[in-house]
């Protein structure tokens, strides 16, 4: 099954979902939503649509990495997402970082 990950090198979780998932094998295509204007507005075609992303959106975070599955299934937590499939969450980065305007999440 191929992953799309919805992220931005500026985003810490962003870089540590990227890490993993390249250690761990997992196939997933990595969407730089600040790499083009085409690439911001198919994540937010998704942000602005799904249930998934209302809480982001009522605290003022941007709602990635987005992992979308092959079924349309939408998952913020990428390390929940390696618990689910038996692999192991290894950071790199210091933790926490975090980069939303008021210091508490991304």
């Amino acid at each position: 099954m191929m992953l799309t990950v919805y992220g931005s090198p500026l985003c810490p979780d962003c870089r540590e979902c990227k890490t993993n998932f390249e250690a761990h094998g997992i196939p997933f295509q990595y969407v730089d939503i600040t790499e083009s204007m085409r690439n911001l507005k198919a994540f937010l075609k998704l942000r602005d649509h799904l249930p998934v992303f209302d809480r982001c959106k009522e605290i003022g975070s941007v709602g990635i990495p987005a992992i979308c599955k092959e079924d349309g299934a939408v998952l913020l937590d990428w390390e929940k997402y390696l618990r689910e499939v038996g692999l192991p969450v290894i950071y790199r980065e210091a933790r926490p970082t975090m980069c939303s305007i008021d210091g508490k999440t991304c």
